[in-house]
């Protein structure tokens, strides 16, 4: 009964909100003379409000997924500067002063809409190194997270990525989950996977689970499309690679059933790569002896200010730290969650190079 209550006092104070913006948008424009029937444009209001939750009833829906997607990011930034136009139409006392705020204001969206576009959809490659104790040829690691492939992050975005790391010639890809949104259907759809299998790397390319292929519930189809793509999924699993580290792909913690790493451990005392998706503990893999712990998730909060909120959930929410002899690396991700948008962020992979103390 308390989940209710607290489901339609969150969904009441969502409406009072989209309200207010849809409000300040109405006489924005009515301030230009312009003739807009009141009706119809509740109408429209309330359909933009809630096309993303329209668009999660099927894929007949795709596009009030689409224009969903772009109305949280617009929706964010409204609840920022909206409040300050009108705090501005209030101090500027003048004839125009609605016509002028609400200009300024289309141009500030306007941007953030040009630049956070062009950061959701231009990767950059983040160069790492370091020294773990074991033997062998230096060892370059592709890493990428986050995808969230389907309608838009899709194949043309998928393929910058093929190409800036075949580019790279990595000996290993790994791939730190969340690696389709939600559900592969589009993945299958639009021959994404002949674009994946395009992949060049020494030892293979390996991936994880995220959270967002469980909330897809249809694990048995993506795990079998990145087969076929050429991805090794690890599920709790543990592999030896060319006799020279170990690779193990937990489970993601959405899945409550997962194995404790501990279980996990090798039996070699090989150097020790993990991949986790959700960065939610630092402590064990210190404990246990991993020498490079990789994960993804939190996006860097992808739009600013979110990145104050993942700071504040993670211990590590983004980047490069060394705690005690473990090596942490977590990526904002090559994709993007919801809008096509990244502000404060960038769509990203990782290059590192591992070498080993005694060759």
């Amino acid at each position: 009964m308390k989940q209710i209550a607290a489901g339609l006092l969150v969904m009441l104070i969502y409406c009072a909100l989209a309200g207010y913006i849809g409000w300040a948008v109405f006489i924005w424009l009515t301030s230009f003379s312009l003739v807009i029937n009141g009706w119809f444009f509740l109408l429209f209001w309330v359909l933009l409000s809630f096309s993303y939750f329209i668009g999660m009833l099927g894929h007949k829906w795709l596009g009030f997924t689409i224009a969903g997607s772009y109305w949280l990011a617009f929706f964010q930034y409204a609840l920022l500067i909206v409040p300050l136009a009108n705090l501005a139409v209030i101090a500027i006392s003048h004839p125009q002063d609605v016509q002028f705020t609400g200009a300024v204001a289309a141009a500030l969206f306007l941007l953030i809409f040009l630049f956070g576009t062009f950061f959701a959809y231009s990767p950059v490659v983040r160069k790492q190194e370091f020294t773990v104790k074991g033997s062998g040829e230096d060892l370059d690691i592709v890493i990428a997270s986050d995808f969230h492939l389907g309608v838009l992050s899709g194949k043309r975005h998928l393929k910058r990525f093929v190409d800036l790391s075949n580019k790279l010639e990595p000996d290993l890809v790994l791939l730190a989950g969340d690696l389709v949104d939600d559900d592969p259907i589009w993945y299958a759809r639009y021959g994404m996977s002949e674009v994946m299998r395009r992949l060049e790397s020494k030892y293979g390319v390996f991936g994880v689970l995220g959270n967002h292929e469980y909330y897809g519930k249809k694990i048995p189809l993506l795990v079998r499309v990145m087969e076929e793509s050429g991805v090794s999924i690890l599920r709790d699993e543990t592999v030896e690679i060319a006799g020279s580290f170990n690779l193990t792909g937990r489970e993601e913690r959405t899945n409550g059933k997962r194995d404790l790493l501990e279980n996990l451990k090798p039996a070699s005392g090989l150097p020790w790569i993990v991949m986790d998706h959700t960065p939610s503990d630092l402590k064990t893999p210190v404990e246990l002896g991993v020498d490079f712990h990789i994960s993804g998730h939190t996006h860097k909060g992808q739009m600013w200010p979110n990145h104050l909120i993942t700071k504040r959930v993670f211990e590590l929410d983004y980047g490069y730290r060394l705690k005690e002899a473990t090596h942490f690396l977590v990526s904002s991700g090559f994709g993007f969650w919801g809008p096509p948008i990244r502000i404060g962020s960038r769509s990203e992979l990782w290059f590192v190079r591992m070498k080993f103390e005694n060759k």
